[in-house]
């Protein structure tokens, strides 16, 4: 099992320790977890700290400001509303650390709506495509807890037979529109963002239905076999016929990568 903490500063242990401790000391928090690269045992020496506190029955932000840590700490619903309802930005003994608002209720509520294979795609800044709203239950699946208890739910089966289909739709819609809407009209910004978008969200298609849980669009394009796309982005030109052509050419390669999956 890879370990939490980078093993050449003999100092993040305490760190993660005494970081976690005090999070879960907060009113109504029940659980601390750590998430991102650091859980996964990918990350660098200087990747950030991704935390999160489960509460129950409400948060108060300000009971986070109160510990002190330098930083940015919203509201909650700041950050979008949603299932990714707010967080804060902090500087943690010279650390770099994001902590997530995880409101347990709606945890639950996205974890039967999942196993049912039901969910929406909620708009987050920094993310192309959006969040499935069963991204809480994928952190749940990937993270680790530090403290409290918490369920590890598998991939749902009825998630794996809703969503390709669901993304994969959202995918070819997205390039019909491209293809009759802003080839003709010479716009590559257009097309070019519409290929990035169709990609990403073929991606979560493919990753569904390999059943792999996906918390962020960090490399889930690499990760879904997509990355010859960006070759054909780079050659896009502003010829009508060249980009209809080049929306045609993407529609291809992504239904080809979600059959191989």
């Amino acid at each position: 099992m890879p370990s939490l903490t980078d093993p050449t500063d003999p100092t993040d242990e305490a760190f993660l320790d005494t970081t976690a401790d005090r999070l879960a000391a907060l009113p109504t928090v029940r659980a601390v977890t750590l998430g991102g690269s650091r859980a996964q045992g990918t990350h660098g020496p200087d990747s950030d700290w991704d935390m999160a506190v489960y509460y129950r029955g409400g948060f108060a932000p300000d009971d986070l400001r109160a510990l002190g840590w330098a930083g940015e700490v919203s509201e909650i619903g700041a950050w979008g509303g949603g299932v990714f309802n707010g967080g804060a930005w902090l500087t943690i003994d010279g650390r770099r650390v994001d902590v997530h608002y995880r409101d347990l209720d709606v945890v639950e509520h996205q974890v039967t709506e999942a196993e049912a294979g039901r969910f929406g795609v909620e708009p987050l800044m920094f993310h192309l495509a959006g969040i499935p709203t069963y991204l809480v239950v994928a952190e749940l699946a990937i993270n680790r807890v530090l403290r409290g208890d918490l369920p590890r739910p598998a991939y749902p089966d009825a998630l794996r037979a809703t969503a390709p289909d669901h993304w994969h739709g959202a995918a070819r819609a997205t390039l019909a529109y491209a293809g009759t809407g802003h080839a003709p009209k010479r716009a590559v910004t257009q097309v070019a963002g519409a290929i990035a978008l169709a990609t990403t969200q073929t991606a979560h298609a493919v990753l569904a239905a390999r059943g792999e849980w996906v918390t962020n669009e960090k490399g889930i394009v690499e990760r879904a076999g997509l990355g010859g796309i960006d070759e054909l982005v780079a050659e896009l030109t502003p010829e009508p016929r060249s980009l209809t052509r080049s929306v045609a050419h993407a529609e291809t390669l992504l239904r080809v990568a979600l059959e191989a999956r």
